[in-house]
């Protein structure tokens, strides 16, 4: 009997785990009805560890504790669905539990297997019973009890996938709607499959090689029974956002995604965090998810039309057929960039979020728009490719973003065929406003002279909302405050916008314009627009003042003042 193991023996389990999954996971997919009938639970929970196993296979790690964290950091990365990110949360407390652990025993095995449960639980906002979760437990208990009894790894993995085969049975009566399909939990399935795959490799049995044939019929849910209709939020929505801090409170998004859907489930690590949820709305969930993080990947799939076809006996457009669609994208963002040949002197690029402004940019003659801005910073990778698709000998860079002009910066060292003039435009507004002085006659420095000096006439205000209690220069801001910022210093805040708007008119900076415009956020209706410019015309009756829809995440109203 295996007693302990090491780094080399948990590497090697993990990727048995993905094997033995791998081969079971139509079996799975056949079982899978809660929380919805879309047939993929076997299918993401595959390719969630199979992240792990592709990352274990690249390096060898000198501690246990070293290959659980890697391997929850892949799982977290490559997690699909409800099921994956569960599982995810699971191998996270297993990695937290042992992170100190060169080799760990029964014992070792039995408290992360708790901490495992506990991760989950913990992130689950309706955590409910006759599914993974309940498997989960039990056998992390029973693994508890046998590792009190017999310190020995092998014995302890047995003991709880004995105790989870029970749980597992039992879940059909424990849930209504696997009662109605006929059916155990399909995540609970395909956790114990993983655990005896696990078990599998110490005990020497060959490795799954591929999906195995059915020899005869096995247990599939009812799929006809399960009518789409029954589905209360149709669209299964996962993405995966770089946080920009290490410490960002979850909790505001959690309360906020739970009241606009369902199954919702959020895993993080130091870096990121992986949502899956179900919802009606996923743009407005991927909106909010950009107050704490930049979003790298988003999936959304229509679970009444996957529930149809699986009642019709069709193939299911899901999880496998995205695998494809990313590995063209990757394919392509493999490629060389597309580097165009100048066609004239000047060109331009510029960074903004909202489909209004890019058209105010592209109008002024902009030759590239990059979507980002406040909480959505792009790359100097994702600056230089744009700069080299403009058909241009000298391109101007417009960041309008004091936290991107550096990245825009490093493009000068980088681009070898174009020259790279960078204005350090740090709003909107600004980059606006520059490109409003552009004439293609001047010469280099004329033209950087004279779209600085035209941002620089430029003040800005921003109208935006606390997302938590904070103090923002010494100024305590309560959650749900609307703030009011001017050239990114805190104007004011108000719990009426209305009372915040008119106080901002009546700023100086305002009252001496000439040229006031308004673009308003994609939270912010035309009517709601229209009422905003007919308060800041009354109090500003010496300027112009011009309303635009900017569409901009984040921000209800940028305000430009000149």
């Amino acid at each position: 009997m295996t007693q302990t193991i090491d780094a080399a023996a948990f590497q090697q389990m993990v990727i048995h785990a993905a094997a033995s999954i791998n081969a079971e996971k139509q079996q799975i997919n056949d079982l899978n009805v809660f929380p919805v009938p879309d047939g993929d639970t076997g299918t993401n929970m595959s390719l969630t560890i199979g992240a792990a196993a592709t990352e274990l296979k690249k390096n060898q790690y000198p501690t246990v504790g070293l290959a659980a964290k890697a391997a929850a950091s892949a799982l977290l990365r490559g997690a699909r669905g409800n099921s994956g990110v569960i599982l995810s949360l699971l191998f996270r407390g297993l990695a937290k539990a042992i992170k100190e652990c060169e080799t760990i025993d029964g014992r070792d095995l039995a408290i992360a297997l708790d901490f495992g449960v506990a991760a989950a639980y913990k992130a689950v906002m309706k955590p409910a019973e006759g599914t993974i979760l309940t498997v989960s437990r039990m056998a992390a208990a029973r693994a508890a009890g046998a590792a009190r009894e017999d310190n020995c790894l092998e014995t302890v993995l047995e003991a709880a996938i004995e105790e989870g085969q029970t749980a597992l049975d039992n879940t059909i009566n424990q849930n209504p709607v696997l009662k109605k399909a006929g059916v155990v939990d399909a995540g609970g399935k395909g956790f114990l499959v993983i655990l005896q795959g696990m078990l599998d490799e110490i005990r020497g049995v060959p490795m799954p090689q591929s999906e195995q044939e059915e020899s005869a019929p096995a247990e599939k849910a009812d799929f006809v029974a399960m009518a789409a209709e029954d589905i209360t939020f149709a669209f299964d929505t996962v993405f995966i956002v770089r946080k920009h801090t290490e410490n960002v409170d979850l909790d505001p998004f959690r309360k906020y995604l739970n009241s606009i859907g369902d199954s919702l489930v959020i895993g993080e690590d130091d870096d990121a965090f992986k949502v899956h949820v179900h919802t009606n709305i996923p743009g407005a969930a991927l909106t909010e998810a950009q107050k704490y993080g930049t979003l790298e990947l988003a999936k959304i799939e229509n679970m009444r039309t996957q529930a149809d076809d699986l009642a019709a006996g069709k193939h299911v457009q899901s999880t496998d057929d995205l695998e494809a669609v990313e590995a063209e994208l990757e394919a392509e963002c493999d490629k060389e960039p597309v580097k165009a040949a100048p066609e004239k002197k000047y060109g331009y690029v510029a960074v903004c979020a909202g489909a209004g402004l890019e058209s105010v940019f592209k109008d002024l003659g902009v030759d590239g728009v990059i979507s980002g801005g406040q909480t959505m910073n792009p790359s100097t990778e994702d600056i230089l490719r744009e700069i080299d698709k403009t058909p241009a000998e000298i391109v101007f860079v417009l960041p309008n973003n004091k936290n991107i002009i550096m990245a825009a910066q490093q493009c000068q060292r980088l681009c070898e065929d174009k020259k790279v003039v960078v204005l350090p435009t740090k709003t909107v507004p600004q980059g606006i406003s520059a490109m409003l002085a552009v004439d293609p006659d001047m010469d280099e420095d004329a033209m950087t002279a004279a779209m600085t000096e035209a941002f620089g006439r430029v003040r800005t205000a921003e109208i935006t909302y606390a997302a938590r209690d904070s103090d923002f220069g010494g100024f305590a801001i309560q959650q749900g405050d609307y703030l009011a910022l001017l050239e990114h210093q805190l104007f004011g805040t108000d719990r009426d916008l209305d009372a915040l708007l008119g106080k901002l008119a009546q700023s100086e900076d305002l009252q001496k314009a000439e040229f006031i415009s308004v673009f308003y956020g994609e939270d912010v209706n035309e009517e709601q627009a229209q009422k905003t410019a007919d308060l800041i015309t009354a109090a500003c009756p010496n300027a112009e003042v011009s309303l635009l829809p900017g569409g901009q995440p984040v921000y209800y109203y940028m305000i430009s003042a000149e």
